[in-house]
C-alpha cells in the first residue's frame, strides 16, 4: 500500500516536497515511482528511482527542477519539486514496479497510491 503526502498551492517559481511511503519491503524491492495527470490530459511519466542499482530518470519537462530521493531504509520515496511552473499543476501519483527496465511507462507499475493534488498559480 502506497500513501502519497505533499501536494498543495504554491506560486510559480516555489517548491514543494512530496513523500509517498509504502507498507512492508516495497520500496526495498520495487523501483518507486512519480506520475502526474493534469486536467484532461493523459497521465504522464515524471521521475523514477530503481531499488537494485538507484538508477534514476527523469522527465524531460522536470530535468533539473526535480529531484527524486529515498530514504536509507527504503521505506519513504522523496518528490523535491523545485521552480514550480503552473504547467506543473495535476495530481501526483506514486507507484512501485517490479522491473528495472522500462520504468518510464504506466503499464509497469503494479502498485500505486491516491493521488495528490500539486496546484501552482502564476
Amino acid at each position: 500500500q502506497l500513501q502519497a503526502f505533499g501536494g498543495g498551492l504554491v506560486q510559480a517559481g516555489g517548491s514543494l516536497r512530496l513523500s509517498c511511503t509504502a507498507s512492508g519491503r516495497t520500496f526495498q524491492v520495487y523501483t518507486a515511482g512519480w506520475f502526474r495527470q493534469a486536467p484532461g490530459k493523459e497521465c504522464e511519466f515524471v521521475a523514477a528511482i530503481g531499488y537494485r542499482d538507484r538508477r534514476i530518470l527523469y522527465a524531460d519537462s522536470v530535468k533539473g527542477r526535480f529531484t527524486i530521493s529515498r530514504d536509507s531504509a527504503k521505506i519513504t520515496v522523496f518528490l523535491q519539486m523545485d521552480t514550480l511552473k503552473p504547467e506543473d499543476t495535476a495530481v501526483y501519483y506514486c507507484a512501485a514496479s517490479p522491473f528495472a527496465n522500462g520504468i518510464v511507462e504506466v503499464r509497469r507499475y503494479d502498485y500505486w497510491g491516491q493521488g495528490t493534488l500539486v496546484t501552482v498559480s502564476s
